[in-house]
């Protein structure tokens, strides 16, 4: 029972350590390289008015959110992986599958063009499993 708290606590933290990592570097994105972008989507909520933003966003602006989720999930694999006790791959890989189940999520929620469903959703496992391997062995 221990065993099995402690592999869904290092999934959890892990996925929260994505998270941030995810959060900051978009928040970099949103701040430093298009902050015009992220002033005209600052509290909007209609869909349409989303998804007409984000057909007009910048390419950048997409390849920056890419590479935050692919650290972001490196980083999360790698905390996963340290606070497991054991199968420390296997709960990288577990981590890797739900980040790519919330990138699903998000990118329902937020609808980004075609070709940022087919770059981004394939990342975050290899990503997160790079991450645990990270890990030295014990």
């Amino acid at each position: 029972m221990r065993s099995a708290l402690r592999s869904i606590a290092a999934v959890f933290v892990g996925f929260v350590a994505a998270s941030v990592v995810m959060m900051v570097i978009e928040t970099i994105n949103g701040r430093v390289f298009y902050p015009d972008l992220a002033k005209s989507a600052e509290g909007v909520t209609d869909r349409e008015t989303i998804r007409t933003l984000l057909a007009t966003a910048p390419v950048g602006a997409f390849f920056v959110v890419l590479i935050g989720w692919i650290l972001g999930s490196v980083a999360g694999g790698w905390v996963a992986a340290r606070l497991a006790a054991r199968a420390t791959i296997r709960h990288g890989v577990v981590l890797g599958g739900l980040l790519t189940l919330a990138g699903i999520a998000n990118n329902l929620m937020l609808p980004p063009p075609l070709w940022f469903w087919i770059v981004s959703l394939p990342v975050m496992l290899p990503a997160a499993y790079a991450g645990s391997r990270l890990v030295p062995a014990r």
